[in-house]
């Protein structure tokens, strides 16, 4: 049996964990290992493709939550090359458990921008999505709103989102903090739970999905879930055609991203695979994948953007590291918690 073959629960038993081991020790020669969180069907064409222009095969393992931990405990024994992932917070994760090295990589110095990578070198990022706003096109004529803005009370009983727990709300409510401080953010997330519509629940398509149905005006969601609806789900297509996305920003700043990012494993038992592979995701033929097939906006400059995502108009990235988003992240956890915010 092939132990990367599909994907693997968290709990795996000591032998198991025996098995990968050998497995990685006596065949590893020519492939590299892949630790995902990443949905199977969106990243299978960047490791087709991978391995076609290089030869290096991919084995992977996918999971929905617990790799860092896995890692850990695997120890010197683990199999695990490259972490791939969302989110800055799971990124960070991992280096926390201490299971990640410097990447050492000028070809990922000179593409990635400095705020888009970790300042000790650890992680960076592959591709970048933005927290935007869905908007009815029925009720909301505005072509143009600021994430302050959201806790103003004309938008009292019009707002919808997804737990503010979630790590992609943690990242922007970490930002808001970075940026305004914690009491001015305790303020605006105050103001923006008294505008909610309804408890939070559900996910950005979900946010959507109200949206069309009138139990709200606006929402807060990710550029790919839209995307996505509109263009490969025809049973969700018509949440898309309810809504519109408009890029909102800071006041005095730009459009708050995240990423998809790549973390070298310090055990790593083909390391020369690995970096090969972390080079070649930003390289020309990954970053327009990462456009079309998972309707990220690319790290590469010069990378045309998906044009579906470009008809939201252009993305003016707010310029805060991704450090200090993660530096808040705790905080903002708090945050959430303090106002009730979930409840």
């Amino acid at each position: 049996m092939n132990l990367f073959s599909r994907p693997v629960g968290i709990a795996v038993a000591a032998t198991l964990l025996a098995s990968a081991s050998a497995f990685a020790q006596s065949e590893m020669k020519g492939e590299v290992n892949v630790y995902t969180y990443r949905e199977p069907g969106l990243v299978k064409p960047l490791f087709d493709a991978f391995t076609k222009e290089t030869g290096i095969k991919v084995n992977v393992i996918s999971a929905s939550s617990g790799l860092e931990q896995r890692i850990k405990t695997e120890g010197a024994n683990s199999p695990a090359d490259v972490l791939l992932t969302t989110d800055i917070s799971r990124l960070e994760a991992a280096v926390q458990n201490g299971i990640t090295a410097p990447l050492n990589s000028k070809v990922i110095d000179e593409v990635v921008p400095s705020a888009f990578r970790d300042p000790e070198g650890h992680w960076a990022a592959v591709g970048m999505r933005a927290r935007v706003i869905y908007a009815s096109k029925e009720r909301v004529k505005q072509t143009a709103i600021t994430y302050d803005e959201l806790a103003d009370p004309k938008w009292k009983g019009k707002i919808c989102i997804r737990s503010g727990q979630h790590m992609y709300n943690n990242a922007l409510f970490a930002a808001m903090i970075a940026k305004r401080g914690e009491a001015k953010a305790e303020e605006w997330l105050r103001g923006v739970k008294a505008n909610l519509a309804q408890k939070p629940s559900g996910g950005d398509r979900e946010t959507a999905r109200d949206i069309a149905a009138g139990k709200c005006d606006v929402g807060i969601g990710n550029t790919y879930y839209w995307a996505l609806m509109n263009d490969k789900e025809a049973d969700r297509k018509p949440w898309a055609d309810a809504t519109r996305v408009i890029l909102p920003t800071f006041e005095g700043g730009g459009t708050h991203v995240n990423v998809s990012g790549v973390a070298l494993i310090k055990t790593a038992p083909n390391k020369q695979n690995a970096t090969k592979f972390i080079e070649w995701m930003v390289g020309p033929t990954a970053q327009q994948l990462h456009a079309d097939s998972t309707y990220e906006y690319p790290m590469r400059a010069g990378v045309p953007i998906n044009k579906t995502i470009a008809s939201y108009g252009e993305l003016k990235r707010d310029p805060l590291p991704l450090s200090q988003i993660a530096a808040n992240r705790k905080k903002a956890a708090e945050l959430v918690d303090k106002v009730g915010f979930d409840q």
